[in-house]
């Protein structure tokens, strides 16, 4: 999708460089994956403490 924006180039060269990406296209898109991930992680974070799962993590690493 084709989307006129207007940024703060200083802000989008700084994307760049410290996600090492080469596009600008590329650092937005990147930017909006962040966000989603976050937000997913954040919605998760409601559950904790509430799901009681009843697993052996040594188990599950093999640390018998």
């Amino acid at each position: 999708m084709r989307t006129t924006l207007d940024l703060p180039e200083n802000l989008l060269i700084e994307a760049m460089k410290v996600t090492h990406t080469n596009t600008k296209t590329g650092v937005i898109v990147r930017a909006l994956e962040e966000l989603v991930r976050k937000s997913k992680i954040s919605d998760l974070k409601k559950y904790k403490g509430k799901i009681d799962i009843d697993i052996n993590l040594d188990e599950i690493r093999d640390r018998h």
